[in-house]
C-alpha cells in the first residue's frame, strides 16, 4: 500500500463524496494538486487558495508529512511574524509505472512522485503483438523496480497502459500480418497485465495518456483550457477543460486523427494521412533512406533533408486547419503541439503552423496561441506513469477512471 488513504475502500468513499472519508480525501488531493502546481507553498498560502481552515490545512499537511507524501522545506525568513514553513511533494512520496504501447515501438518507464524517470526500457519492433507487450510491461516489472528499496516499492501505486483504441482497425498503418491484427483484437492488454502486475493497473487512449503528462508535468502556461496534439506514429490528442482532462464519453476527446482535411486533389482524407510520423518514414523510404531511424533514436533524427522539409509543410497545414476548427467549437486559450521527435523538429513545426494559420480567416475567434509542449518524444509513456498518478493523488480520478481500473 502507498498509504492508509489510497485504499479501494477509500476511493469509493471519493466517489461518494458524502462521508468525512470522502472530504478528507478530496481536500487532500486539492492541497496536493495546488502544491504540484506551484511547486511549494506554506500551509497559509494553502488555506487561502482552498478557502480551507488553517486549522483543516494543518491537519491535512501534518497527516501527508507523516505519511512520507509530502516534506517540510526551510522556513522561510526575512519576513514580519512567525516564519512561513514551506511544503513540497516528496520525490519517493510515491512511483509509478508507464508503458506506451506503439506502432515501431513501445517503452516502460519508472517514474517518481514529481515525474522524473528513474528508468526506461525501450523496445524497436516491427509492429507491436500481445506477446511482445506483455514481456515488456514484466520486463518493466522486473527490471526497472530493482533500483528500488522495500519501503520505495511499497510506494508504487499502480501501472499505466498508454496504448491506441483498437489497434485491429490500423491495418494499413500497423503494417501488422492478418493474425496479429486479430490477436489484438481479441486480446484484453490491461486484464492480461493486471495479472502480472502487484499493482493496479490503468488504461488510457496514449493520446489522452500524453495530454496527461502536458497537464500534470508541463510547464502550466497553457492556460487551464487547451488542445493537446501530439505527432507519433499515427497522431493523436487530447482536452483539458477548467484545468481538468476530458477524454469524453468513450475516451476519444482530442483524439483529432480523423479530423477530415483537403487530400491535396480536391477531396479529403484523414488528419492522420497527413501529419503522422509514418507520413514521413514512408517518404524517407521513397527517398532511399532507413525510416527505422525514426524509432530507433526519436530524440536524435539528424539532418533527414527534403523529405523532413516536406512532411513538416503538409502536417503544419493540417494542424492549422485543426486548431482553427478546435477553438471554433470550444474557446481554447492554447493549441499545444509536441511529438516523438527531436525539439528542433517540434520547434519548425511549430513555427509553420504558426505561419499557415495567416492563411485562414479568424475573425470572429478570440485570439489564442499555438504553442509547443515540454514532454517531448516520452510524453506517451510518462502519460501512462502519469495515469496512477491521476488515479490516486488528484482530483481527476472521477472523469477518467470510474470504469478504467483493474484489481
Amino acid at each position: 500500500m502507498v498509504r492508509r488513504g489510497l485504499s479501494r475502500t477509500s476511493l469509493d468513499d471519493l466517489s461518494r463524496g458524502t462521508n468525512q472519508t470522502g472530504v478528507r480525501l478530496y481536500n487532500e488531493r486539492l492541497v496536493l494538486s495546488l502544491i504540484r502546481r506551484h511547486g511549494s507553498l506554506p500551509k497559509a498560502d494553502i488555506a487561502r487558495r482552498t478557502g480551507l481552515s488553517p486549522q483543516t490545512i494543518s491537519t491535512i499537511a501534518n497527516s501527508l508529512e507523516d505519511d512520507g507524501i509530502l516534506l517540510r522545506l526551510d522556513p522561510l525568513r526575512g519576513k514580519v511574524g512567525q516564519p512561513l514553513v514551506p511544503y513540497a511533494l516528496n520525490p519517493r512520496g510515491a512511483f509509478f509505472l508507464g508503458l506506451k504501447i506503439g506502432r515501431r515501438s513501445s517503452d516502460v518507464v519508472l517514474m517518481d512522485f514529481v515525474g522524473t524517470v528513474l528508468g526506461r526500457i525501450h523496445q524497436p519492433h516491427p509492429y507491436p503483438t500481445p506477446e511482445i507487450i506483455r514481456t515488456l510491461a514484466q520486463r518493466g516489472i522486473d527490471e526497472l523496480t530493482l533500483a528500488l528499496d522495500d519501503t520505495d516499492r511499497r510506494r508504487i501505486a499502480g501501472f499505466g497502459i498508454a496504448s491506441p483504441f483498437e489497434l485491429w482497425n490500423w491495418e494499413s498503418q500497423l503494417g501488422a500480418p492478418p493474425d496479429v491484427l486479430e490477436a489484438w483484437r481479441q486480446a484484453d492488454v490491461r486484464t492480461d497485465i493486471a495479472a502480472i502486475s502487484p499493482w493496479p493497473v490503468y488504461f488510457h487512449n496514449d493520446g489522452t495518456a500524453a495530454c496527461a503528462a502536458e497537464l500534470v508535468l508541463g510547464n502550466g502556461q497553457h492556460g487551464d483550457d487547451f488542445l493537446y496534439i501530439f505527432l507519433g506514429s499515427f497522431i493523436g490528442g487530447g482536452v483539458v477543460l477548467n484545468g481538468h482532462l476530458f477524454p469524453g464519453r468513450t475516451g476519444y476527446g482530442g483524439a483529432i486523427g480523423p479530423l477530415p482535411v483537403p487530400n491535396g486533389s480536391g477531396g479529403f482524407q484523414q488528419m492522420l494521412r497527413s501529419a503522422s510520423i509514418y507520413v514521413l518514414a514512408e517518404r524517407l523510404a521513397a527517398a532511399g533512406s532507413d525510416p527505422q531511424m525514426l524509432w530507433r533514436e526519436p530524440g536524435l533524427w539528424g539532418d533527414l533533408g527534403q523529405p523532413l522539409a516536406d512532411w513538416i509543410d503538409e502536417a503544419s497545414r493540417s494542424l492549422a486547419l485543426a486548431a482553427v476548427s478546435a477553438v471554433s467549437i470550444i474557446d481554447f486559450r492554447t493549441v499545444v503541439i509536441d511529438g516523438a521527435f527531436p525539439q528542433s523538429v517540434r520547434a519548425d513545426l511549430v513555427r509553420a503552423t504558426q505561419a499557415a494559420l495567416t492563411e485562414f480567416d479568424l475573425q470572429g475567434l478570440a485570439p489564442f496561441s499555438i504553442a509547443e509542449g515540454t514532454i517531448g518524444f516520452g510524453a506517451r509513456e510518462i502519460g501512462g506513469a502519469c495515469l496512477p498518478l491521476l488515479a490516486n493523488f488528484t482530483q481527476d480520478r472521477e472523469v477518467l477512471f470510474k470504469e478504467n481500473t483493474a484489481p
